[in-house]
């Protein structure tokens, strides 16, 4: 029998499902917000080896927010694979990408969280050489859109950022960045992705126009997440992992 969800099951931090715009993938938004009793009596779901990163977090606050993260994951997933949130055997993949452990590859899922805003995606009915990847970022992040665009992005994505409108260039900038970092995410090169020539039209709905292996605009598909206001979010879905 499965034990009761734990506590992240309910109140203000529980994760509500969004609108997926990608069938067979499932996605949620969570804001991790919980009274330090529910981080306590939620902690214990998590694995010795989660416990002991979560020791390691300077802050209290900082260390809320991991706990709260994982054992939402943890809830999440156990419900996808009908088993205690607590079993769920999870481990660190090629580079550093979380996967499911002991022989199940599936279901493929993926999470990105800033300030306390968290997404959580779960490949629940796609085949299994499928990858997903997602990232969210908040909109009012501050930072140097410009300098960033001329290491990250490519001159026609920078020819397309607003000219007079510093805002403007900077929430753009973000657009394109949560694209190209849920890409990131999905095959698992992080930050060693070739962000500078990973090509993505925003005229429309988000979509890779250009890019090397294994970043092939025929394998890709990219789609906005549907997250509160002030957020911005991206979903990618790779078809070239098997």
């Amino acid at each position: 029998m499965q034990a009761e969800d734990p506590p992240v099951a309910g109140g203000a931090g529980a994760p509500a499902a969004v609108t997926s715009p990608v069938p067979g993938v499932a996605l949620w938004w969570s804001d991790l917000a919980h009274t330090a009793s529910d981080i306590e009596r939620f902690a214990p779901c998590l694995s010795p080896a989660e416990t002991a990163r979560a020791a390691r977090y300077g802050t209290e606050a900082l260390r809320a927010k991991y706990i709260a993260g994982r054992a939402t994951l943890r809830l999440l997933l156990g419900r996808a694979l009908g088993i205690d949130p607590a079993a769920v055997a999870l481990r660190r993949g090629v580079r550093g990408r979380p996967e499911l452990a002991g022989g199940t590859a599936m279901p493929d899922f993926n999470v990105s969280h800033t300030r306390g805003g968290a997404v959580f995606a779960i490949a629940c009915e796609l085949p299994s050489h499928f990858r997903i990847g997602v990232d969210v970022e908040r909109e009012d992040r501050r930072l140097d859109a410009d300098g960033l665009a001329r290491k990250f992005l490519t001159a026609r994505e920078r020819g397309s950022l607003p000219g007079d409108d510093a805002d403007a260039r900077r929430v753009r900038f973000l657009r394109y960045w949560t694209c190209k970092e849920a890409m990131s995410k999905a095959t698992g090169d992080g930050l060693a992705a070739p962000f500078r020539h990973l090509d993505v039209d925003l005229s429309d709905s988000p979509r890779l126009i250009d890019g090397p292996p294994p970043y092939l605009p025929a394998r890709w598909s990219l789609q906005c997440v549907d997250v509160p206001e002030g957020w911005l979010a991206t979903v990618a879905i790779w078809q070239g992992a098997g």
